[in-house]
């Protein structure tokens, strides 16, 4: 059976680097994958693909009706990728480029024709848009992952995201807290996780080897395949596979949240 997963998360708060280097983590194991990136920046699948990709959007303002090849690349590991795009800043709904990108890659039977093993989701989440809600409102996907430092608005989005999961009766299945080197890091989004009803499911050291391998375009897994923080990736995606712990989270309301908030702080 598919695995499908979306990965949400704070803008800058390291969904792209999370989702291409589990990716890749997959594709060592002989898993086939597609990364459909939902975040109009389309800067998910460069790693993978060592450039940036044609966007959907983009596509289609010049063929309303493109070939599947138009959209869809092979990237490191035989991935596919699709980037949805989305307006110029300034102009437009952002969560439109999702809307579309999804009804295109079906109609194409970009899903069905590839047998594929895991398809994960890249999603934006901090802009309050129905559009980034398509993956989970139109059970694109089955789970959910929040990706989060310990930082305040890191915490704040992904307690966020998790009103927009309950709303849509969706499942939380975990929490990635991707460290950015604050005190306690690690102890803060345990104590957020359980306070809202879920559980860290990985944690990803913050490491120069992530920049230095974006800096070159490819995921860490390409460029240091014997490092620790490769190993930490793999990990990750190994647990996200085995995962079969998913449930309704309970966000906290904005009092509940910045009292837990001080509590977490005052520890550090």
């Amino acid at each position: 059976m598919m695995k499908k997963i979306a990965i949400y998360g704070k803008g800058g708060i390291g969904k792209s680097t999370t989702v291409s280097n589990i990716s890749a983590a997959y594709s060592e194991e002989n898993k086939k994958v597609m990364v459909v990136g939902c975040d109009p920046k389309a800067d998910t699948t460069r790693t993978l693909c060592g450039r940036r990709l044609p966007t959907i959007l983009d596509t289609i303002k010049n063929n309303k009706n493109p070939d599947v090849n138009n959209v869809l690349f092979k990237g490191f590991g035989n991935v596919l990728c699709v980037e949805s795009g989305g307006p110029e800043p300034g102009v437009g709904c952002a969560g439109r480029g999702v809307i579309v990108a999804m009804d295109l890659i079906e109609k194409k039977g970009v899903f069905t024709d590839n047998n594929l093993d895991i398809v994960i989701y890249d999603v934006l989440g901090d802009v309050v848009c129905g559009g980034f809600a398509v993956p989970l409102r139109e059970e694109f996907a089955d789970e959910v992952f929040i990706v989060t430092s310990g930082e305040y608005m890191s915490l704040y989005a992904a307690n966020n995201i998790s009103k927009g999961i309950k709303k849509l009766k969706g499942n939380l299945s975990g929490i990635i807290c991707n460290c950015k080197g604050i005190d306690n890091e690690t102890a803060i989004v345990r104590d957020f996780a359980e306070m809202i009803g879920s559980s860290v499911i990985g944690i990803i050291p913050r490491d120069e080897t992530v920049q230095k391998s974006e800096i070159e375009a490819k995921t860490v897994i390409e460029k240091y395949p014997n490092s620790n923080q490769s190993e930490e990736y793999r990990k990750l995606a190994k647990n996200i596979l085995n995962n079969s712990s998913s449930g309704v989270p309970e966000p906290l309301n904005d009092d509940e949240f910045e009292e837990l908030f001080l509590n977490l702080s005052n520890c550090i």
